[in-house]
C-alpha cells in the first residue's frame, strides 16, 4: 500500500523515523477511552441521568461485547450504580459481567461513589466515599480498583495516595497542578514519580503516581499541531433528554477516505509531542472527555479506523496503537523496572491555571453547604456507633434493623455526593446545589428519625418529664471520656435540671440566647464516657419559695458597651477588661471593643491579638481585566475593613462567659453584618478539664454580603512568624507553607484549603485555629493569619451567566473556630484531640440504654468508625467468587459483623509520648458492645484480607524506608491484639457473638 499522503509530511518535518527503518514499534500508545461525568456541576444527577449517562452504559457495554478489542473504564459509581440498579436490564448486566471479567475490557478505576475533591474535603469522607462504592463493587463483580483517576480535581493533596495506598492500590493519576510546576517537570521528565503522600507512613503508603500532561484528561488538540478539532463524533448531549433524531449537536465529521489523514496525522503528532515527557516508550492516550461514549457504538467505529489506520504504517514511524485500561498501562511501565525519583509528602496546592488564575476561591465558596456537608458527617459518625450499639446490646422490640440500615444508607449515599469536586468546592450551579442541600437534609432527616425510633424502642412506658419540661439525652460519639459543655435551649429563664437518677445537676447557668431575644441557652456542664450517654430531665423551676433542696439557677449577668468607631489612629489599649478562665485572659479593648490581647497561664506569656472582618474587593467586568468567580481568586487590591462601629457585650456566668462583638457596615445600620461570638468555659480542674479549659469557642455570622466582596477574619498578632503558615491536608497532616512573593496575583497564590485546623508560631507561642468546615485560610502578614469565611460574587461572563454559576450567595453563613494559644510542647498534643471534640461534640437525641459499658481508647488513637455496613458479601473472597459465579444473590446481611477503624493521630516526631506505637487489645475495648469471636485485619476500605493483599513495588532512587514495606502481606498479630503507629489507619472487620 501506498504511503498516504501524511506521512511524508510527517517526514519532511522530522517527526518520523526514514522508511523501513524499524522492525517492532519503538513507542506504545495505550489508548484508554473514558467519559468524565461530574456528579452534580451544570446539571442535577437525575438530568445527567436522563440526558446522557444511561446512554453511556448501554451503550458502552453493547459496544465492548461486539468487539473484543475495545476497552473502557468507568470511574463514578453514583452513576454507575443508578444504572445498575435503576435501569440495567439482565442482559445489560450480563454483558457488563463479560466486558469485567479481569477487568480486561471494562476496568473499574477509583471506585469511589464520584471523584472526590482533594484541596477542602475531609480525609474520613474520603474514605467513606471510596467505601461505598468499593463495597458496590465487590458486592457486585468481586472486584477490587487497584488504579486511581483522579484527574479533575482542583489541585492534588497528599492524603489522597496515602489512603489508595493503604485501599490497596498499586498507582494514582493526578492531573490539575500549577502550570508552571507541569511544564518544568514536563520538560525534565518528571511527571512520573513515586509519592510517600505520610512523613510518618513512609515506604507502608508509597504510591507510583502518574501526573497527565499538559493535555490533560480530553484531547485538546494543540493548535501547532492539529489539523481537526478533534476525535468526539457523538457530538455534545442534549438537556434535558436526547434528540428524538439522534442527531446531537457538534457532531465531529466522520472517518472517511477523505477525512482518516487528518485524524491519523493529529494523532501521530500528539504522541510524538507526548513521548517525549516520559521517561519510559509507553504513552497514556486518554480518549475521551466530559459526558462522552454516549453513543459509544459511533464513536467506537471512529475510533477503531483512526487506530487502524495508524497501525499499518508502524514499521515507518514506530508507533502501535491499542485499546487498554490504566491497568495495561501501568503494567508495562512497572515492567521496565526503572528507578523512580521519591516525591516527599508535600501536596500540589494551591492550584494555578494561568496567571491570574489561582483556584483559591473554591475553598470558601458557598460557605453554607461546606458547613452542612460537615455536620451531616457527624451526625453520620454519630448516627452508625448509636445503631451499632443498639443492634449487638438489646433485642429490637419495635425497630426494624434493616430499616435502620436504610436510613444510614440514605445519610452514607448523601455525604460521599457531596464529596463530588464539584460539589463541596461550591462550583455548581444553583438548582445543582439544592439538589445537595435536599439529599444532605433528607438523609440527616432519616438519621434523627432513626435515633426518635431507638429512642421510643429503649425508653419506659409512661415516662416522660413533668408538663412543659422536657428529656434532653446527650450522645459522646468519640471513644475517649469527654468533659465539655452542652448547650440547650430552652423557652424559660428559671430551670431545675435532673439527670437519669433524678439527682439535681449542680452545674449549669442561663443566659438570654445571641440571635433569639425570647429565649434562653442552658449551659450544662457534663462528662460522658465513650460511646456512652447522659440523660437529662429539664423544667421550669419552682419559686423560690418552693424550690427547696432544688439548686437555683444561675442567670448569666450582662455587660453592654455601646458603639464604637472604628480608629484610624489615636492611642488604644488604655482601657482593658480581662475575661478569664483557668487557662486563659482575654483582654477586651473597650476604647475600640475589639480583642486586645491574650495571656496564657502555661507560658505565662501575653500576646497581642486582635481580631477584625475585612473585605477583598473584585472585579465583576470581563472586558475590564480577571475577575474572582466561584473557582479562583482574582482580589483588586489588598483587603478593606468592612465595618465602621463596633458593639460589644458581656455575659458572664459561673460556666460560660460570652463576648458579643457586633460589625456595623455603617454606623446607621441597626443589623450588623458581622460578629463574633467569643465563649471561656470554666471547667473541672485537672485532666477532665483539660480540653475545655485550653479553647477559646468562637462561632462567627458573616452576611449577607454587599456583591463582588469576599469576606474575611484576620487575626492579628505580635508573633514573630515570617509569613509561614501551617495548614493541614484534609484534616489527616499539617503542611508548612511559607510565604511565596509573585508577580501576578501574589495575594490569591497564598492562600491554602483549612479544612480542619491552620497555625502560626515563633520559637515561643503557637496560634492554632480549629474549624468545624473547610475554608481559604492565609497569612499575608507577620503574625497574621486570615481565614476567608463568605463570597458574593456577579460578574458578566457570559458561559458563567447561561449556567448559573456567579455565586451570587447573599445568605448569611455561621462558622466555628476554636482557638488555642500557648507554646508549642502543649499545643501539638492538644490540638489532634481538640479538633475530634470539635468535629464530633455531643449530639443531643439518643437512647438511655440502661448499664451501658463505655468503649475508651488510648488518648493518641481515635475510633474513626465503628458501623454495621449491611454488606452481603462473605468475608472470604473465594467464596464470595463462587456465589457470584452461580449467579445467586449473594449471603444475608450480616448484622454481627461490624466495620471498625482505627486511627494513630499523631506524628513520628511529634510527642515525645503521644507520637509512641500503641497497642490495643480489642476484644477488651470492644467488649462493653458484646463477645467478640473474632478480628479481621482488612484494607482501608474492607474489600481486601490483609493477608492476601499484595502491592507492587516500585524501585526509588531514594531505598530509605522507615516502618513496614511497600508490598503486602505484612507480618500480622494473632488474636485480637494489635499496634497502631504514628499515622496509621487500620481497619478491621470485628465479628460479635449472636445473642
Amino acid at each position: 500500500m501506498e504511503p498516504r499522503g501524511w506521512l511524508p509530511l510527517l517526514l519532511q518535518l522530522g517527526l518520523m523515523w526514514p522508511l523501513g527503518a524499524l522492525s517492532e514499534p519503538r513507542l506504545r500508545v495505550f489508548v484508554v477511552p473514558h467519559s468524565h461525568m461530574d456528579v452534580g456541576w451544570l446539571h442535577t444527577v437525575q438530568e445527567s441521568m436522563q440526558a446522557y449517562v444511561t446512554n453511556v452504559y448501554n451503550s458502552v457495554v453493547e459496544a465492548l461485547t461486539l468487539e473484543k478489542k475495545r476497552k473502557f473504564i468507568a470511574v463514578e459509581q453514583e452513576y454507575f450504580r443508578l444504572w445498575w440498579d435503576g435501569v440495567a436490564s439482565d442482559g445489560q448486566k450480563g454483558r457488563a459481567h463479560q466486558a469485567d471479567e479481569s477487568g480486561c475490557r471494562l476496568e473499574f478505576v477509583l471506585g469511589g461513589q464520584v471523584m472526590h475533591d482533594e484541596a477542602v474535603t475531609h480525609f474520613d469522607d474520603q474514605i467513606l466515599q471510596l467505601t461505598e462504592g468499593h463495597s458496590f463493587l465487590y458486592e457486585t463483580f468481586g472486584v477490587r480498583p487497584q488504579f486511581s483517576w483522579q484527574v479533575d480535581p482542583f489541585g492534588a493533596s497528599s492524603t489522597t495516595p496515602t489512603l489508595l495506598a493503604l485501599a490497596g492500590f498499586n498507582a494514582h493519576i493526578i492531573s490539575r497542578i500549577d502550570y508552571n510546576l507541569k511544564e518544568a517537570m514536563q520538560d525534565n521528565q518528571q511527571l512520573q514519580f513515586v509519592w510517600r503522600g505520610s512523613r510518618s507512613l513512609s515506604a507502608q503508603q508509597e504510591i507510583f503516581t502518574h501526573v497527565l500532561d499538559q493535555f490533560g484528561y480530553w484531547l485538546v488538540p494543540n493548535t501547532r499541531l492539529s489539523l481537526s478539532e478533534g476525535f468526539y463524533w457523538d457530538g455534545d448531549p442534549v438537556f434535558p433528554g436526547p434528540p428524538t433524531d439522534g442527531l446531537y449537536p457538534s457532531m465531529e465529521i466522520p472517518v472517511t477516505e477523505d477525512t482518516i489523514p487528518s485524524f491519523s496525522s493529529l494523532l501521530v503528532n500528539n504522541v510524538l509531542a507526548r513521548a517525549t515527557w516520559f521517561r519510559t516508550p509507553h504513552v497514556l492516550w486518554p480518549w475521551g472527555c466530559d459526558r462522552q461514549f454516549f453513543n459509544a457504538s459511533l464513536q467506537f467505529t471512529n475510533m477503531d479506523r483512526v487506530m487502524e489506520e495508524v497501525n499499518k504504517f508502524t514499521y515507518q514511524h514506530g508507533i502501535s496503537v491499542q485499546y487498554a485500561t490504566l491497568g495495561n498501562y501501568f503494567q508495562a511501565v512497572h515492567t521496565h523496572q526503572l528507578s523512580w525519583k521519591v516525591r516527599d509528602h508535600q501536596d500540589f496546592l494551591p492550584y494555578s491555571s494561568e496567571i491570574f488564575h489561582a483556584w483559591t476561591g473554591f475553598y470558601a465558596s458557598r460557605s453554607g453547604l461546606k458547613g452542612l456537608a460537615r455536620r451531616a458527617s457527624a451526625l453520620l459518625y454519630a448516627g452508625e456507633s448509636m445503631f451499632t450499639r443498639y443492634v449487638l446490646l438489646a433485642p429490637h422490640r419495635f425497630l426494624d434493623p434493616a430499616w435502620g440500615l436504610q436510613q444510614l444508607q440514605q445519610l452514607r449515599w448523601a455525604v460521599s455526593e457531596v464529596q463530588h469536586h464539584d460539589a463541596i468546592t461550591g462550583t455548581h450551579a444553583v438548582k445543582v446545589g439544592d439538589m445537595f442541600v435536599e439529599h444532605l437534609s433528607t438523609g440527616m432527616q432519616g438519621v434523627h428519625k432513626l435515633m426518635a425510633s431507638i429512642i421510643q424502642d429503649r425508653s419506659p412506658a409512661n415516662s416522660g418529664p413533668e408538663p412543659g419540661g422536657h428529656f434532653a439525652v446527650v450522645y459522646n460519639p468519640l471513644a475517649w471520656t469527654v468533659t465539655t459543655i452542652i448547650t440547650l435551649t430552652v423557652g424559660f429563664p428559671n430551670v431545675s435540671i435532673t439527670d437519669e437518677s433524678g439527682r439535681t445537676v449542680p452545674a449549669f447557668q442561663v443566659q438570654s440566647s445571641k440571635e433569639m431575644p425570647s429565649a434562653y441557652d442552658l449551659h450544662v456542664l457534663t462528662t460522658i464516657p465513650g460511646l456512652s450517654y447522659q440523660h437529662y430531665s429539664i423544667r421550669p423551676s419552682r419559686s423560690s419559695q418552693e424550690a427547696t433542696g432544688e439548686t437555683a439557677p444561675f442567670v448569666a449577668s450582662t455587660q453592654h458597651f455601646g458603639h464604637r468607631l472604628r480608629r484610624r489612629g489615636g492611642q488604644v489599649g488604655c482601657h482593658l477588661v480581662p475575661v478569664e478562665n483557668d487557662c486563659y485572659t482575654v483582654f477586651l479593648d473597650t476604647d475600640t471593643n475589639l480583642m486586645h490581647s491574650i495571656w496564657e497561664r502555661w507560658s505565662n506569656r501575653t500576646v497581642r491579638v486582635t481580631q477584625s472582618f475585612m473585605e477583598y474587593h473584585v472585579k465583576s467586568d470581563v472586558n475590564h481585566g480577571p475577575i474572582s468567580d466561584n473557582y479562583v481568586f482574582t482580589p483588586s487590591g489588598k483587603a478593606e475593613p468592612a465595618w465602621e462601629a463596633v458593639r460589644m457585650e458581656i455575659v458572664e456566668g459561673p460556666l460560660v462567659t460570652e463576648i458579643r462583638q457586633y460589625f456595623y457596615r455603617e454606623v446607621s445600620d441597626s443589623e450588623p453584618t458581622f460578629a463574633i461570638y467569643s465563649r471561656l468555659a470554666r471547667g473541672p480542674q485537672g485532666s477532665d478539664g483539660e480540653l475545655l479549659c485550653h479553647r477559646i469557642e468562637q462561632e462567627y455570622r458573616a452576611g449577607p454580603l454587599e456583591l463582588n466582596r469576599e469576606a474575611i477574619l484576620r487575626t492579628s498578632t505580635d508573633l514573630n512568624t515570617g509569613r509561614v503558615l501551617h495548614s493541614d491536608n484534609n484534616g489527616f497532616q499539617m503542611q508548612r507553607r511559607p510565604y511565596r512573593q509573585n508577580m501576578w496575583n501574589t495575594i490569591a497564590r497564598n492562600y491554602y484549603p483549612m479544612v480542619q485546623s491552620a497555625f502560626i508560631e515563633d520559637l515561643p507561642s503557637r496560634l492554632v485555629l480549629l474549624s468545624e468546615q473547610a475554608h481559604g485560610v492565609s497569612s499575608q502578614g507577620n503574625g497574621q493569619v486570615e481565614v476567608m469565611l463568605h463570597r458574593r460574587l456577579w460578574n458578566n461572563d457570559k458561559w458563567a451567566l447561561d449556567n448559573d454559576l456567579t455565586l451570587n450567595d447573599s445568605s448569611v453563613v455561621h462558622p466555628v473556630l476554636w482557638l488555642l494559644l500557648g507554646p508549642k510542647t502543649l499545643t501539638s498534643g492538644l490540638s489532634q484531640r481538640s479538633g475530634l471534640a470539635l468535629q464530633h461534640r455531643p449530639v443531643g437525641m439518643a437512647p438511655p440504654v440502661g448499664n451501658q459499658k463505655a468503649v475508651t481508647l488510648p488518648s493518641s488513637v481515635h475510633l474513626q468508625i465503628l458501623s454495621i455496613p449491611g454488606w452481603k458479601y462473605s468475608s472470604n473472597h473465594t467464596q464470595h467468587l463462587r456465589t457470584l459465579q452461580k449467579g445467586e444473590a449473594g449471603v444475608q446481611a450480616d448484622l454481627r459483623r461490624v466495620l471498625l477503624r482505627l486511627q494513630h493521630l499523631y506524628e513520628v516526631d511529634q510527642d515525645p509520648v503521644l507520637s509512641q506505637p500503641v497497642t490495643v487489645n480489642l476484644r477488651s475495648v470492644l467488649g462493653g458492645l458484646g463477645s467478640v469471636v473474632s478480628v479481621e485485619e482488612r484494607s482501608l476500605t474492607g474489600t481486601w484480607d490483609m493477608r492476601m493483599m499484595s502491592r507492587w513495588t516500585w524501585s526509588t532512587r531514594d531505598p530509605h524506608r522507615h516502618r513496614g514495606n511497600s508490598s503486602w502481606p505484612l507480618p500480622l498479630p494473632r488474636g485480637p491484639t494489635v499496634t497502631i503507629y504514628p499515622k496509621e489507619i487500620q481497619t478491621f472487620f470485628i465479628h460479635f457473638q449472636e445473642q
